[in-house]
This record gives C-alpha cells, structure tokens and sequence, in this order.
C-alpha cells in the first residue's frame, strides 16, 4: 500500500500524471466536485497518508481545490500553470519538474 495518495479530476490527468511518476503512487479521480458521501468515501482512507493535490487551473479546478482544502487541510497542493490550463494538457517535462520534488519521477528524455 503507497503512503503517497494524489488527487486529481479525471482519468486524462491520471494517466498525464503515471507518464511522469517513477514509483507507485495511489492516483484518485474526484471526476469533477464531490458530494457530501463520496467526500467521507474519499478522505477517510487517506487521511493518515501523504496527500497531494493536483487539480486544473480553472474554475472548476478552484472550487474543487477550496473543497479539498476544507476537508484535509494537510495535503500540499501543486498547481499547473494557469496558461496550461488542465493538468491533460500541462506538457510533460513541466510536470516532471512539478512533481520532482515530491515524488520519484522519470527523466525527461
């Protein structure tokens, strides 16, 4: 079981983010806002784990992020720049330098 849990929005970001990462980290899908139960659901799992939070630089990314950051106030936050927008479409060798400093990533070829 991985101590490292990242969230983010959908199954494009999850496999953007697995192209980067050189470990096993656990990914979650929020697929956009969370209800009250799919909340309770998500975080009581994870609360005793490292948890990082990766969500695109866009309205529905903020509202996400400011619900997250309600319910588990520990978790770090990454952000993609807002010019790229989704974490689908941040380019590669951004997000490996994003992540370097919190998980084992490969080496941008």
């Amino acid at each position: 079981m991985e101590d490292k849990v990242l969230i983010v929005e959908g199954t494009n970001d999850r496999k953007r983010v697995r192209r980067v990462l050189a470990e096993p980290v656990d990914i979650i899908c929020t697929y956009g806002t969370l209800s009250d139960e799919k909340l309770e659901s998500l975080i009581l799992p994870i609360e005793d784990k490292d948890v990082y939070i990766l969500v695109d630089a866009d309205e529905a990314g903020d509202r996400l992020r400011k619900q997250l950051k309600h319910e588990l106030p520990n978790a770090t936050h990454l952000y993609t720049q807002k010019g790229y927008g989704q974490v689908e479409t941040t380019p590669i060798d951004y997000l490996t330098h994003l992540l370097r400093g919190y998980f084992n990533v490969k080496e941008v070829i």
